[in-house]
């Protein structure tokens, strides 16, 4: 089968330029403006496009309901902030540039940390599609650097008189993980934040994490960043609060965690909540008249009218 050409992008700066407009609650036929809603395109538009690629971020874009881009970083051998989803070459969706996919048992030799970003580039991460999103359209691609992925959007929104997104971007750590498979918190933080100030989206930009280590160790550097911690448990709002030493900014639970007591709750402490990852036009709109503030979502196509 002929192989799909690598894309590559022009890359220039843009001038910023931010505006809402207010929607209406889909079904409500009294037509009265919902809360304005940060739709953000779950890891671009993963459910059109490969995941946390170029292509994926500049479809997310194609609609304009979407504010936010959230994306996962992971950091290689000579510090180059990447963006992947795993911090190792996926058995599920990457192959070497020959067509040779990878196998589940050479994630364990093919850790981003032991990785070059020149050597990253061998590998394909977007040809084979992935079966759990069936409606993705494959393409030959890359992981891209957080620098490429910002100039690109920056480029495009430019091209096309658009407003700049937002960035939300997910530090993946573990405790197992630490310098093996990534840096331990404090340095995957530091490089980080260090490149958000370089690329000068420090004001656009939102910090999530799973592990409380990383969000402290976030904190600790720069207090003033907006921090968002992502939940995928039962223990309730306090427990998990209590998990970091400083309240963020938002709290992201698994949207089945929302119900309206939670969005109450999350409110009265002066937090935003915005859930991961709706993918149904119905949970949306529940989860719009509960009183979300965002929803993140792999098909901004499916964002209702």
């Amino acid at each position: 089968m002929r192989k799909l050409p690598i894309i590559n992008f022009c890359l220039l700066a843009s001038i910023l330029v931010w505006s809402c407009e207010p929607r209406t609650v889909a079904g409500n036929d009294t037509n009265i403006p919902s809360p304005m809603i940060d739709w953000q395109g779950h890891r671009g538009a993963r459910g059109m496009l490969p995941e946390n690629t170029i292509p994926s971020f500049l479809k997310a874009l194609e609609f304009e309901q979407i504010q936010t881009l959230e994306m996962d970083v992971a950091i290689t051998k000579d510090s180059v902030i990447i963006l992947s989803h795993e911090p190792w070459m996926s058995h599920e969706i990457c192959s070497r540039m020959e067509g040779l996919p990878v196998t589940l048992e050479e994630e364990n030799e093919l850790y981003l940390f032991q990785m070059t970003y020149e050597e990253t580039q061998l590998f394909d991460c977007g040809s084979r599609g992935n079966e759990n999103f069936p409606e993705q359209t494959p393409m030959q691609l890359t992981k891209p650097s957080l620098a490429d992925v910002v100039e690109a959007v920056e480029n495009y929104c430019f091209r096309n008189s658009r407003e700049k997104p937002l960035y939300n971007i997910e530090i993946k750590t573990q405790p197992e993980w630490d310098n093996e498979r990534t840096p331990d918190p404090k340095l995957f933080a530091s490089l980080l934040i260090e490149e958000i100030k370089r690329l000068d989206i420090y004001e656009n930009t939102c910090i999530q994490s799973f592990d409380p280590r990383a969000l402290d160790a976030v904190y600790e550097i720069d207090s003033n960043i907006t921090t968002a911690i992502l939940v995928e448990n039962i223990d309730g709002i306090e427990k998990n609060l209590a998990k970091i030493k400083f309240t963020p900014t938002i709290y992201s639970p698994h949207y089945k965690l929302v119900n309206p007591g939670v969005v109450k709750e999350v409110h009265e402490k002066g937090l935003k909540l915005i859930p991961w990852t709706v993918n149904s036009k119905e949970d949306m709109r529940d989860l719009i008249e509960l009183g979300v503030d965002g929803i993140i979502t792999d098909y901004p196509n499916r964002i209702p009218d």
